[in-house]
Parts: C-alpha cells; sequence; structure tokens
C-alpha cells in the first residue's frame, strides 16, 4: 500500500481517514481499483513533475461517487444547476463530473485542479493539466486492467503522457462507435484537440 502522509491540507481528513471512508463507499473490487489508480497516479507524477500528494487524493477520489444511486445524481445536478443536458445521461458520466460535486461537498476537496481531474478522468477535455492528464490515464492503465489495448497505453504513456491520452481517447470513441453506443459530446471535443495532430506518433 502506498505510504504518503498529506501535509497540504487539499482535505479535511488524513489518508488512513479517506481511505476508510472509500472502503465504506464502494465494493471491494471498486476499492481496490482506486488504490491502484492512486498508486499508478503518484509513479506518473513523480515521473512528470507534478505533486504526489495531488495525485495521491484525485486518484483516490475519482470514483468516490460511482455506486451511488440515480437519484442521488439527479438531486445533485438540479440542487448545484449544473448543465441540465446531463440528466440525459447516466452513471458512466455522471460518477466524474457530478461525483466531482459530492467529493467537494462530502469529502471537504476543493482544490479545482484535484476536482478537474475527477470531473474529466472519463470523458477527458480538450485542455487538460498535468494533473488531469495522469487521473485520465491511470483509471486506464492500472495494473488490474487487462483488455488488449492496454500494453499500448501503458508504453505510450511511459514515453509521453500526451501520447498517452490522445491513444486512450481515440480507442475509447472507436468502443463506444462500433457498438453504436452514445457519445458524450465533451468525449468527441476531446478526441479533436488530442487525436489529429498526435495521429502519426500512435
Amino acid at each position: 500500500m502506498t505510504k504518503i502522509e498529506y501535509q497540504q491540507h487539499l482535505l479535511p481528513l488524513s489518508r488512513q481517514q479517506l481511505v476508510n471512508k472509500l472502503d465504506q463507499a464502494l465494493t471491494t473490487d471498486r476499492f481496490h481499483h482506486v488504490l491502484r489508480v492512486e498508486e499508478t497516479a503518484i509513479k506518473l507524477a513523480k515521473q512528470y513533475g507534478v505533486d504526489p500528494e495531488k495525485a495521491s487524493v484525485a486518484g483516490l477520489c475519482h470514483d468516490y461517487a460511482k455506486q451511488r444511486p440515480d437519484e442521488d445524481f439527479i438531486k445533485e445536478i438540479k440542487q448545484d444547476g449544473l448543465d441540465p443536458d446531463l440528466l440525459n445521461w447516466n452513471n458512466a458520466i455522471w460518477h466524474g463530473i457530478v461525483g466531482a460535486e459530492m467529493v467537494k461537498h462530502e469529502l471537504g476537496v476543493w482544490h479545482e485542479d484535484i476536482l478537474n481531474a475527477i470531473r474529466h478522468h472519463t470523458t477527458g477535455a480538450p485542455v487538460m493539466s498535468r494533473l488531469e492528464q495522469i487521473i485520465y490515464m491511470a483509471d486506464y492503465i492500472e495494473p488490474g486492467r487487462s483488455f488488449d489495448e492496454v500494453v499500448k497505453a501503458r508504453q505510450l504513456t511511459a514515453k509521453s503522457l500526451k501520447l498517452g491520452v490522445a491513444y486512450q481517447t481515440e480507442q475509447t470513441l472507436a468502443y463506444l462507435v462500433e457498438r453504436d453506443l452514445p457519445v458524450y459530446p465533451a468525449t468527441i471535443l476531446t478526441y479533436n484537440a488530442w487525436v489529429p495532430q498526435n495521429k502519426g506518433e500512435l
């Protein structure tokens, strides 16, 4: 398990207190996933010059709301005045974008870069900070993942964060289109911003 002591008061909890809350909020499989994402995010943070503590908090919190009932998300969207179009989507989109608001209100995380990393860890965004890119990739390439594309995703991410982001975005969009699944508009914007200019290196 990761040994990191929180020093920066990014939230009113120690790491162990945060881990305990996540253990209560998530299934065993999901809980172990977030621990692996944290581990991967810290490694990438050290490689790419990002604060490991922020990577730890964002990695642990990215799926905090993943197993909440739909009614919780709908209530949050309405109460916080979030984009009404969100009501047309589901947990796959909500647990990041709306889940970030739950992390803010329930766990006391107000650091905007961390919240954006949680918001965008599934859809990406046309402009992402290095921390956002790290959480986007850590969720995709953590050691428990075993789908066909993950080996190349890990290799590209080790070489360049932007290539990892471009590759994941390309693969995600292809996956959705091949299965005739709806594509969240932000995912298309992410694709346009990251994939065409990096295509030659993927």
